[in-house]
């Protein structure tokens, strides 16, 4: 396919992305049970001609052109963030949640995508599988679909391809980190459990507001003093609640936050310090604090290789200068890291918008007030559909 007609065709497409992500994003849901999201995405498939499954809590379809046994994977997130959205847009949400992250946009187009693969079908020489992902955020969503055997149904795909909007950088600039480009994250959560008692009189009871206040000081110790500065690594406790009167010393305080490393072994080794230090802290005041891991996603891994052969072409479909590569990314994590242990995949960060270029663009990623450039989405399904027609014309 010709990279112009492939441009001019995307192109022309961008009512039809427009609509779809804004139906998205005016009916955002969050975590790994989407009906309404699922539907719609279904809904939009089976237009195009496709027969879409349900899996894991997301959707897969497929689409064969010359069957040679080729397979590649193009992937795509659904779901939204709990928070009240206060962007101003006129298809904003007013449910409680909001396409902060721009998975709506990931969507729309992947749709784009299959739109174009199946008008281009007699073009590929093998299959594409579409996978359209729940629950990134909760980082439950690629081992559920991967668990459900989203690999394993022939034929198997021999490469992935999954990219984010990325707010604060210029439109339709693609970053291509090669090797490992994003931190693998781990959720933790600390129960505080101590004796709850009458405000005054302290004495008689166990306080897990102290106990969790200690705790909290002393993680900030871990990066400062325990971690070498070469190794990146970031301790957030974003979660940090207990009791519910002003007079009432409670039974429980709760601590909630994240690890993130490029160093799974690095990981690891925080997360048993959090538990020596929660529970060590606690013993000395007569309580508990034991530590749970809630999700965790490890470091995403790009292969070198392909992200070069990817970024050549997004080089011709955007241009030399629309194009940068990097070699490590930020400490921000992604679950489409599951994917990259199990075959070759490459995962993009495609520009959605600066100040400079509109000022209700750039604000931080998950920002309640965050807006995307929508002229974007042409290139996302550009770019998937190039990956899929360019990885299927190769035999090895």
């Amino acid at each position: 396919m010709d990279i112009q007609e492939l441009r001019r065709e995307a192109q022309t497409m961008q009512p039809q992305l427009t609509a779809d992500r804004r139906r998205l994003h005016q009916n955002p849901e969050a975590g790994a049970v989407l009906p309404e999201t699922v539907a719609y995405v279904k809904g939009r498939l089976t237009e195009m001609g496709y027969h879409p499954q349900e899996l894991g809590g997301g959707l897969t379809a497929t689409v064969t052109g010359t069957d040679t046994g080729r397979c590649i994977l193009l992937r795509a997130d659904m779901d939204a963030l709990r928070g009240q959205e206060q962007s101003g847009l006129s298809f904003r949400s007013e449910n409680g949640c909001m396409h902060a992250c721009g998975h709506d946009m990931h969507t729309a187009m992947l749709l784009g995508a299959a739109r174009l693969l199946m008008q281009h079908r007699q073009e590929l020489s093998g299959t594409v599988k579409l996978v359209f992902q729940p629950d990134e955020e909760g980082f439950t969503g690629a081992k559920s679909m991967l668990a459900a055997g989203v690999l394993k149904d022939a034929p198997t795909p021999k490469a992935a391809l999954a990219l984010h909007v990325n707010s604060g950088t210029p439109s339709g600039m693609v970053l291509c980190g090669r090797g490992t480009f994003m931190a693998g994250c781990t959720l933790f959560r600390v129960s505080v459990r101590g004796t709850g008692c009458h405000g005054a009189m302290p004495e008689t009871g166990v306080d897990p507001i102290n106990i969790a206040a200690h705790i909290y000081l002393s993680l900030q110790e871990l990066t400062a003093r325990e971690i070498s500065a070469k190794k990146p690594a970031v301790v957030t406790v974003g979660r940090f609640q207990g009791g519910q009167a002003p007079n009432i010393i409670p039974e429980e305080a709760v601590l909630e936050g994240t690890i993130r490393t490029f160093d799974r072994e690095l990981s690891a080794r925080i997360m048993e310090r959090i538990r020596v230090i929660a529970e060590n802290t606690a013993a000395a005041v007569r309580g508990s604090a034991p530590l749970e891991e809630i999700a965790s996603a490890p470091p995403l891994v790009n292969d070198p290789a392909l992200m070069e052969q990817v970024a050549g072409w997004a080089e011709e479909l955007a241009g030399k200068e629309k194009v940068y590569r990097l070699d490590q990314g930020g400490m921000g994590s992604e679950d489409f890291a599951s994917f990259t242990y199990a075959l070759p995949c490459a995962y993009l960060l495609l520009g959605a918008g600066t100040p400079q270029e509109d000022p209700r663009y750039g604000k931080p990623m998950h920002n309640e007030a965050v807006v995307f450039n929508e002229d974007v989405l042409p290139t996302g399904a550009a770019l998937h559909t190039l990956f899929a027609l360019r990885m299927l014309a190769q035999e090895t």
